[in-house]
């Protein structure tokens, strides 16, 4: 009997070609040669695609450790474009067979379209192996800040950041308008939140209803959605959202905004908030603390020295006292001649003890390693816009209730249908319960699900 011969199997090309649906790839240039035979030392021109300006600096001021630590002797040909864009061209290049990066800065918001099918797994290093062979380094990762960049059991990319959500607060104006500045609860703030809004036409939260940016609109619901212990999708990608502790968090924000305790800006960064501020209507509000570098001082650098951070209050109904928004992974591309050192540079600038420490120090993201939080350089940190405060005692107190954050391929879909259901529900038209359940309905019928 005449049996046909099996098909070859598909190659990685064609397999990224299917999944993403492209026909022709995007046009970019080149960022390196053919060849794949691995680079084992000398020179070597590492390709590197990011967003920040500050990523490409750390990674500059790097070069002589990693030349040291290595047998290699690097340079740097950096590409800088928007964080949705560098997903877009990379996956374009795989298709095309050429032109990927070495080193690639993935935005959190922008490294679910990796996680569709197996795409992740076929183009990037998984950096599993490489972390088991370091002593002690699979312990000291924080397993919250892994999780966003992993796929079944590998590690894509390594975060830039622990990027926890603390309170910022005006200590002035708590002090002058006697507002209770250590309550241990949300719901003890809300009540003073609202006197402070009839007496002194102040806020104490904030949220986003800029209905042209979703993700804007999604975090402010989010970071407290995750502080008291809900979440969106748990580790295998399944949708999480429709629960009682959201519709908890989501009724607290709308009676908020009722009382005047939180008050709606269209964005946390443009001249309306920036006006707000400066006026004294937002005195204080739960963010990242990454937002005093790119928010605060950025809107305010004359009100130095007045703001304080503090932990988040704490809901009555349970959860931790801080959650986590934002991040940046940077992961290699595999099978590339460029691979292996790619991946020693990452881990002789990135992932070190110092570069964590430095990392800090010149770009304001905390470490991602939990001995770093330790350093006595990072203790006898002051921060002057802060009151001189010494933060680090703060930030090690909140390690252990840094939620981790799973993502799905189908993010944006939620974001999407989310950030319309929430301004619904602030706007009245729909209960928290109605928003919730329309979410998770639109979002089920959109993915396929």
């Amino acid at each position: 009997m005449y049996t046909p011969p099996r098909p070859s199997p598909p190659t990685r090309r064609a397999l990224l070609r299917g999944a993403l649906g492209l026909g022709t790839a995007a046009a970019l240039a080149a960022c390196g040669d053919t060849d794949t035979t691995p680079r084992t030392s000398g020179d070597v021109t590492l390709a590197l695609w990011t967003h920040d300006p500050g990523y490409e600096a750390f990674f500059a001021k790097g070069v002589p450790a990693a030349d040291r630590a290595t047998d290699f002797r690097y340079h740097l040909k950096v590409t800088r474009s928007g964080p949705s864009d560098i997903v877009t061209k990379l996956l374009a290049q795989a298709v095309a067979g050429r032109g990927t990066p070495d080193l690639v800065g993935f935005e959190i918001g922008s490294f679910p379209r990796m996680l569709r099918g197996d795409i992740a797994e076929r183009l990037l290093y998984d950096f599993t192996p490489d972390i088991e062979a370091v002593p002690g380094l699979k312990e000291d990762l924080l397993p919250a800040r892994t999780a966003p960049f992993s796929q079944d059991g590998s590690v894509y990319a390594f975060d830039s950041d622990t990027p926890m959500v603390v309170y910022f607060y005006r200590e002035d104006l708590f002090a002058k308008y006697r507002l209770p500045e250590q309550a241990e609860t949300w719901e003890e703030f809300a009540e003073a939140g609202a006197r402070a809004h009839r007496d002194h036409g102040a806020s104490m939260c904030v949220v986003s209803t800029v209905g042209s940016d979703p993700g804007q609109v999604v975090q402010s619901f989010q970071m407290l959605l995750y502080q008291r212990g809900g979440a969106f999708f748990d580790a295998d990608g399944q949708l999480l959202l429709d629960s009682p502790e959201a519709e908890e968090v989501l009724r607290f924000l709308c009676e908020g905004l009722r009382s005047g305790f939180v008050v709606d800006v269209s964005d946390y960064y443009g001249a309306a908030m920036q006006t707000a501020l400066k006026q004294g209507r937002v005195i204080g509000l739960p963010m990242a603390i990454w937002y005093k570098n790119y928010g605060l001082v950025a809107n305010v650098p004359e009100q130095k020295g007045r703001w304080r951070v503090r932990a988040l209050p704490r809901f009555t109904g349970g959860g931790g006292v801080t959650a986590a928004a934002g991040g940046t992974g940077f992961g290699v591309i595999k099978d590339k001649a460029n691979t292996r050192a790619a991946t020693e540079f990452l881990f002789r600038t990135w992932l070190t003890h110092d570069g964590q420490v430095r990392r800090f120090t010149e770009t304001g993201y905390l470490p991602t390693r939990r001995s770093v939080f330790d350093d006595p350089r990072l203790g006898a940190y002051r921060d002057d816009f802060c009151g001189g405060q010494r933060l680090f005692r703060l930030y090690r107190s909140l390690l252990p209730d840094v939620p981790p954050f799973h993502q799905s391929p189908d993010q944006s879909i939620l974001y999407d249908v989310l950030g319309g259901n929430l301004l619904r529900a602030y706007h009245g038209d729909l209960t928290p319960r109605q928003a919730l359940k329309q979410t998770a309905a639109d979002f089920r019928d959109q993915a396929g699900r």
